[in-house]
């Protein structure tokens, strides 16, 4: 997995996620000292499913599967050695690690499609209303003098990843009801999609009247992280508005 964070920019994040779920484990390590330690046989049937998982994945070469299989492995560890009351104070921090495995590329590109369409077709209706002449075939959008393409490095594919990822986070530190942190993780897909739009868009405008050359220089890199700032900061700021409906007290490292 470090080989593949180290060199698919959508998965950099995956380097601190190890890190972010000790750290969650950190921050209960009173409630775990008080936590109840039963081994339980149950968790023998999860830790030999984990690993028939292991064993199917390294049958079929695929990847995903042979990495899933850690995360239900230490779960199946955890209730085997240590029983459900333990686990049940780090199924979170368990579960975070989910966020570092890259998933399928079958099942990506299923999820980059629609969303490249999505977001060429709201970057041509801006346009369009600039009074910018444009003209879109599926993710290709046609100018003047140029033609885009909308990989899915604009597809909001990329920001999705680490927002749900940050979302998921954010939620459980600041948020105090499930729902709350439910309805803040899935806002990450309308938000990704919604501030990639405004990346193609701006990069659509720049072709048109200075050439492509200066929308796919510098302008294309900077923008991408400045579509994550800004996502991130409509993130945060949902968030707010979430924490001002049905306030209560903060419980966020009680998500279990």
């Amino acid at each position: 997995m470090g080989k593949d964070w180290a060199v698919d920019p959508n998965y950099s994040h995956g380097f601190i996620i190890p890190f972010i779920s000790g750290y969650l484990v950190w921050k209960r390590k009173d409630l775990l000292t008080m936590a109840a330690v039963r081994p339980s046989v149950w968790g023998l049937p999860i830790l030999l499913g984990g690993l028939f998982l292991l064993v199917v994945g390294k049958a079929g070469s695929e990847l995903f599967t042979m990495r899933f299989s850690l995360v239900v492995v230490l779960y199946g560890l955890l209730i085997f050695l240590l029983g459900t009351d333990t686990t049940k104070k780090l199924s979170f921090p368990i579960s975070y690690l989910i966020f570092m495995i890259p998933l399928p590329y079958i099942f990506y590109d299923a999820v980059a499609f629609p969303l490249k369409l999505m977001a060429a077709r709201i970057s041509a209706d801006m346009v369009m209303v600039m009074g910018i002449p444009i003209f879109r075939e599926g993710n290709i959008i046609h100018l003047t003098d140029t033609t885009l393409q909308v990989a899915d490095a604009c597809s909001g594919i990329r920001s999705l990843i680490s927002l749900l990822a940050l979302g998921a986070i954010y939620s459980y530190f600041t948020l105090d009801r499930a729902w709350k942190r439910i309805v803040l993780i899935l806002l990450t897909v309308p938000i990704a999609v919604l501030t990639n739009s405004f990346r193609v868009t701006g990069t659509a405008v720049l072709s048109h009247y200075f050439g492509s050359k200066v929308a796919d220089g510098f302008f294309h890199s900077f923008s991408g992280w400045v579509v994550f700032v800004v996502a991130f900061m409509l993130l945060f700021l949902c968030g707010r508005v979430l924490r001002l409906i049905s306030p209560g007290a903060k419980s966020g490292c009680s998500w279990t």
